[in-house]
């Protein structure tokens, strides 16, 4: 990192102190922002999950909860993702995978016996209490002493009575720059707390929304599924490379040896026929060797094993039918099962978009920070995208958890779609 300085000004600012500013005044602008989402947000989703569940017994409720409580679940996802990216706390997604196709029945139930779907509703009051004072007080802390500097740049004359900044009465211009010595002071003591309130609003979402005394036991039941589902989906993919091999190239082999045995008994009786079949032969094995390198392309792509995650990503983008924009910023490469699990996840997630999203373009970012592979991919269609609606997306979450991997969904109506995952993986 290079530091560079002006010569004649006479003054050099200190990188720091600009880095501590901007700090400071990003804590502010998120910390409103956090506040308008927060208490509105949180307020719309608790009621309508009181009034869904309270209308289950008439049935009503059985038919609402579902997509109320997905509501609820993307609601806490895009905040589990502000919380990464805003506050660098990781909250971890651990709610319990319902059957695809299911029932309203089964959807309101399992969701509704689901511990993760309890914490949201928990964490739902907190957060449009203790979160909204927390967000706004990483912004009122910046700004309460510029209000300071503006009393005592002349704003305190608006004002018959004494206005009262903080303890200081202001009736005048010296109890107006009183006022601006306390703001000095408050702003100064601003550069340490405001970054400190808005990472204690992250923190006291993760401690509500986070895995409780249950933890552990969670963990457990967790591993186990993922163990299942990765036994389920090896064999599955075993089932599918031998019917594959049985009805493509098998096939093809089999019929070329027979046509070379017609070929060896019709050499010298007829050879013109015997050529043909010979030609026919030739066109199996190409078929054959064809179908044989698209089916290793399918269990671990060759770019993938030779050139890395980076290249194999940017290789699959170019055989879509969109435009595709890949960043790729990884220092080095992940293990091998961990590069081929987010390579097919990433490739599942690109042909949903461009199955079912109609985005005309998409963005997939992928890099290491922190310990986590981090992929995203985002498209510009018209969203509505949920885990667990027979998208694949589900899968996708299985694959990744095999790894201590989190799927995150963000999709509004409209659009856009945004889907990031996380592998702890270190790169060599």
């Amino acid at each position: 990192m290079s530091i560079d300085t002006k010569s004649g000004t006479g003054q050099t600012r200190p990188p720091e102190r600009t880095t501590r500013t901007r700090g400071v005044a990003l804590s502010a602008v998120r910390g409103l922002a956090l506040a308008f989402i927060s208490l509105p947000g949180a307020v719309l989703c608790f009621c309508l999950t009181l009034v869904s569940i309270a209308l289950v017994p008439i049935g009503v409720g059985i038919v609402t909860t579902p997509y109320v409580l997905t509501g609820v679940r993307m609601f806490a996802d895009w905040r589990r993702l502000l919380a990464a990216e805003w506050g660098g706390v990781r909250i971890r997604r651990a709610y319990r995978p319902l059957p695809e196709g299911a029932s309203p029945w089964t959807r309101t139930f399992g969701m509704l016996r689901d511990p993760a779907t309890w914490r949201d509703i928990r964490w739902l009051p907190v957060d449009m209490t203790a979160g909204f004072v927390t967000a706004l007080l990483a912004f009122a802390l910046v700004a309460y002493p510029l209000e300071g500097f503006t009393i005592a740049a002349g704003l305190w004359r608006v004002w018959d009575d004494t206005y009262w900044y903080g303890f200081v009465p202001v009736s005048d211009q010296t109890t107006a720059l009183y006022a601006a010595a306390l703001a000095a002071v408050l702003l100064v003591a601003t550069a340490r707390l405001g970054p400190i309130a808005l990472r204690a609003h992250f923190r006291l979402t993760g401690a509500v929304l986070g895995s409780d005394q249950t933890e552990l036991a969670e963990r457990v039941r967790v591993l186990t599924e993922t163990r299942r589902d990765a036994v389920d989906t090896s064999a599955a993919e075993l089932r599918r490379i031998e019917r594959d091999l049985h009805d493509g190239a098998q096939a093809r082999l089999v019929a070329m040896g027979m046509d070379l045995g017609t070929v060896e008994a019709l050499l010298e009786k007829d050879p013109r026929k015997a050529r043909e079949l010979l030609a026919q032969a030739r066109r199996s094995s190409a078929d054959a060797l064809t179908e044989l390198r698209e089916l290793v392309r399918g269990i671990h792509p060759p770019v993938l094993a030779e050139r890395g995650l980076g290249d194999a990503v940017r290789a699959l983008a170019l055989r879509l039918p969109v435009a595709v924009e890949v960043d790729v910023d990884l220092p080095g490469r992940a293990e091998a099962p961990v590069e081929s699990a987010a390579y097919f996840a990433v490739s599942e997630i690109l042909t949903n978009a461009v199955k079912h999203s109609g985005a005309d373009r998409i963005w997939v970012d992928v890099h290491h920070d922190e310990g986590n592979l981090r992929v995203s991919v985002t498209d510009n269609g018209k969203g509505g995208a949920v885990i667990g609606a027979g998208s694949g997306l589900a899968g996708v979450e299985r694959r990744l958890g095999t790894f201590d991997g989190v799927l995150a969904v963000s999709s509004p109506a409209g659009g856009p779609t945004m889907v990031t995952m996380e592998i702890p993986c270190a790169l060599s």
